[in-house]
C-alpha cells in the first residue's frame, strides 16, 4: 500500500481543465440528479476525482460504545455505506455486525448483567432518535413514539430501569420518561422541565434520577429528581453561571461528582454533597480541561481525561485515598471515549490519531498492561506518509493568542509555496484537535494545499474566558481572529497568500461566509456545508427544542438591540460583499440549520452575478452520515477547489 503522491494526484485531475472550462460557462442554476443529491451549476466529476477520493474514503474505525455482561465489547464502524454495532468477542477477534439498518446507528448502551443493550437511530438525518432494545440476534424492539426525539438513555444498574429524554415538535419543553427495558409497555412519562434536559445517573435504589438542565453550552444545572413523586431538586447554586456535566452518583448515594468549571476557568472534577450542596473540588491544580471521565463499577476507582491543548491524557485514582495509579501510555492523539469492564479490572479506551481512524484498546488495572482489541483499515493510505498536524500559534487583532492545526503536504518541499485552506470548525463550542482527519489529510496530500485548523475565540477547550469572547454582539471578534490568520499566512514563506480558500460545516459554515463578506479580496472562494446566513431566519426556523439554547449563544432576535446587531452581520446581510465563488452544501433533513439558510444566501451569491455551486442530499440532515453521499461530497469540493488553486495547471506540486 502507498500513498498517492502529489504529481500523481494532480495528474489524476488533469483532466478537470475541460470540465472545469465547461464549468465557467454552466448555466446558473442548471439541475442534475447523482442518487439521493441534487447538484446545481456543478459539472461532471472525472472518473478520475472518484478514483481518488475512495483511497480517502475507504477507511474504517471502531468506536467504543459499551462493555457486555460476558466482557465482549460493543463497537460502532462502517461496513458498506452506514455506521452500525458491531460486537468483538476478544482482544484480535473479529467484529461482528449485530445492527443492519439502512441508517446508520447512533449509539448503543449496554442493559448491565446481560447481553443486550439500548440502541438510537434516526431517519435520514433529521434527529428525531428512536431507542430500540436487542440483544445479539434478534428484530430491535421498539421502545420509543415514532415522531418524537429520544436521548441520553442511562439504565439502572440492575438492568430493571431505563430512563431517557424526550422532546416534541413545536415544543421547548422535554419530558424524562421511565420503563422497564424488557417491556415496552411499561413507559411512563415521571416529569417535565422547559427547557433542555436529559438524565445522566440512576441511584443504586431506583427512586432518584440525576437530570441535567442545558440553558446553553456553557452555562448548565444539575436536578435530583425524586421518581416517586416526579418533584425535583436544584443541587447546584441558582446564582452564578457555570457548566455542570456527566453528573454520576457515589456509590453511597449521598453525593455527586461532576465536571463543572464553577469557580474555575476550566473544567473540573468536584464532589458536591447532596444534603448540603458542599462543593469539594478533585483536581484543584489543573490548566486545562477534564474532558472526560468514568466511575469503576464498585466506585472504587476513577478515570479521566485531560484536553492538553488539544491532545488526551488519561489518569486513574483511587477515589478513597487519592493515589495515581499506573496510566496507559496512548499514541498521542484524542481520546473518543473510555468506560470500565463490569467486573472493574479492565478501562476500555477509544482512541484516534492523526494517521489512525479510530481503535479501541483494554487497560488491565492490575497489570498495568494495555492490549488492542480492534486494528482498523486505512484503506490504501500509508500511515507513515500522513502529514503530521503542527500547532502553531498567532496574535490576532486584540493581542489574543489563537492556535491552529496546521497540516502541510509531506511531499512538497519546505520552500514551496502550497495554496491554504483555512478549516474553521463548527460549534461554536467545539474545539479542532489532532484526531483522524481524513479531509485534512486528502487536501494536503492530493491538492498539495496546507490545511490549517484554527481554534477562534469561542473555542471549547481554552477555559470559560475564552470560550466567551465571541457571544452576541462581540460574534464578529471571531471572524476578525481570521483576518490576523489570513496576516500570518502572507508572513510565511511556505504559503501562497494569493491562493487562500477559507471551508467550513455548520457554525464553521457560517464563518467562512462571514469570513468571504470580510475578506473577500483576499481569498480565491470559499466552501460552507450547512451554515447560518442570517441568525434571525435561522432562530426563527431551527426546531423548538433547540431554539432557547442557541438564543443563549448568539443573542435573542427578539431583542431590538440584538437584532440590530444581526442585520448589522449577519451574511445575508452582506451578500453583496462575497465576490468571489462559493460551493454550499446541505441536508434537506437538517433540523439544526434549516435548508433555508443555505437556498437564501445561494440566491443571494447569484444575484451579484457570482458563480456559486449547490448541492442538497435528500436524505441527510445536519452532516453526511452515508457514505455515497460522504463521497460525492469530497469529489464535489475536489473538482472545485481544485479550480480556485489552480493545481490542473501544476502549481501546487
Amino acid at each position: 500500500m502507498r500513498l498517492i503522491s502529489p504529481v500523481v494526484a494532480l495528474c489524476a485531475v488533469a483532466a478537470l481543465v475541460p470540465a472545469l472550462s465547461h464549468a465557467s460557462a454552466t448555466t446558473p442554476g442548471a439541475t442534475r440528479q447523482i442518487g439521493a443529491a441534487s447538484l446545481e451549476s456543478v459539472p461532471e466529476i472525472p472518473a478520475g476525482t472518484r478514483a481518488t477520493v475512495q483511497q480517502y474514503q475507504n477507511y474504517r474505525a471502531a468506536l467504543f460504545q459499551d462493555w457486555l455482561a460476558d466482557g465482549s465489547l460493543l463497537v460502532a464502524t462502517r461496513f458498506g455505506a452506514t455506521q452500525q454495532i458491531h460486537r468483538v468477542a476478544a482482544p484480535g477477534s473479529d467484529r461482528t455486525q449485530i445492527t443492519f439498518f439502512n441508517e446508520p446507528v447512533a449509539g448503543a448502551t449496554t442493559i448491565p448483567g446481560t447481553n443486550r443493550f439500548i440502541l438510537s437511530r434516526d431517519t435520514g438525518g433529521d434527529e428525531w432518535f428512536q431507542l430500540y432494545a436487542m440483544g445479539l440476534a434478534g428484530t430491535p424492539t421498539l421502545l420509543t413514539q415514532p415522531g418524537t426525539r429520544n436521548q441520553s438513555p442511562v439504565v439502572s444498574s440492575d438492568g430493571k430501569v431505563l430512563v431517557w429524554s424526550q422532546a416534541t415538535k413545536g415544543s421547548s419543553e422535554y419530558t424524562i420518561y421511565s420503563a422497564d427495558p424488557a417491556n415496552p409497555a411499561s413507559a411512563r412519562a415521571i416529569h417535565r422541565e422547559p427547557g433542555s434536559t436529559g438524565p445522566t445517573d440512576i441511584s443504586a435504589d431506583k427512586r432518584w434520577v440525576l437530570l441535567t438542565r442545558g440553558l446553553s453550552n456553557r452555562e448548565s444545572r444539575i436536578l435530583l429528581l425524586d421518581t416517586q413523586s416526579g418533584t425535583t431538586k436544584e443541587l447546584t447554586p441558582p446564582k452564578g453561571k457555570a457548566l455542570y456535566a456527566d453528573s454520576r452518583f457515589t456509590p453511597d448515594g449521598r453525593s455527586i461528582i461532576v465536571r463543572t468549571d464553577r469557580d474555575s476557568d476550566v473544567l473540573r472534577l468536584a464532589r458536591i454533597d447532596i444534603a448540603d450542596g458542599r462543593m469539594t473540588v478533585l483536581t484543584p491544580d489543573l490548566k486545562w480541561d477534564v474532558e472526560t471521565f468514568k466511575l469503576s463499577p464498585d466506585g472504587r476507582l476513577i478515570a479521566y481525561a485531560i484536553n492538553e491543548e488539544g491532545y488526551s491524557r488519561v489518569i486513574v485514582r483511587e477515589v478513597a485515598s487519592d493515589r495515581t495509579l499506573n496510566a496507559p501510555e496512548l499514541p498521542r492523539g484524542v481520546l473518543a471515549d473510555m468506560g470500565f469492564s463490569p467486573d472493574g479490572k479492565h478501562l476500555a479506551l477509544g482512541f484516534s490519531t492523526s494517521n489512525s481512524p479510530g481503535d479501541v484498546w483494554a487497560w488491565d488495572l492490575a497489570a498495568g498492561k494495555l492490549t488492542r482489541w480492534t486494528t482498523s483499515e486505512l484503506g490504501e493510505l500509508d500511515p507513515a506518509a500522513l502529514a503530521e498536524p503542527r500547532l502553531e500559534r498567532f496574535k490576532s487583532f486584540d493581542d489574543l493568542t489563537v492556535s491552529a492545526f496546521v497540516y502541510r503536504p509531506r511531499r512538497i518541499a519546505a520552500d514551496a509555496r502550497t495554496p491554504v485552506i483555512i478549516d474553521i470548525h463548527g460549534g461554536p463550542e467545539s474545539q479542532t484537535r489532532p484526531s483522524w482527519n481524513p479531509g485534512a489529510q486528502y487536501f494536503a496530500d492530493v491538492l498539495g494545499a496546507t490545511v490549517i485548523l484554527p481554534n477562534v475565540r469561542g473555542s471549547a477547550g481554552y477555559g470559560k474566558r475564552y470560550l466567551n469572547l465571541d457571544n452576541a454582539e462581540k460574534r464578529e471578534d471571531s471572524v476578525k481572529d481570521i483576518g490576523a490568520l489570513l496576516d500570518w499566512i502572507s508572513q510565511q514563506p511556505g504559503l501562497d497568500k494569493d491562493r487562500v480558500a477559507v471551508y467550513g460545516q455548520s457554525y464553521g459554515g457560517y464563518m467562512s461566509l462571514a469570513v468571504m463578506t470580510h475578506y473577500a479580496d483576499r481569498l480565491v472562494g470559499g466552501v460552507e456545508r450547512y451554515g447560518i446566513s442570517d441568525f434571525s431566519s435561522f432562530l426563527k426556523n431551527t426546531e423548538s427544542y433547540r431554539r432557547d439554547n442557541r438564543r443563549a449563544e448568539y443573542g435573542d432576535e427578539r431583542d431590538p438591540k440584538m437584532q440590530a446587531v444581526f442585520k448589522r452581520i449577519s451574511p445575508l446581510a452582506n451578500v453583496k460583499k462575497i465576490t468571489k465563488p462559493m460551493l454550499v452544501m446541505q441536508g434537506a433533513n437538517d433540523p439544526r440549520v434549516p435548508k433555508s439558510e443555505s437556498d437564501q444566501v445561494v440566491a443571494g451569491i447569484r444575484a451579484n452575478g457570482v458563480e456559486a455551486w449547490y448541492v442538497v442530499f435528500a436524505d441527510e440532515g445536519h452532516g453526511f452520515m452515508k457514505k455515497p453521499n460522504n463521497d460525492l461530497r469530497r469529489e464535489v469540493e475536489t473538482v472545485f477547489l481544485a479550480r480556485l488553486f489552480g493545481v490542473a495547471s501544476g502549481k501546487g506540486e
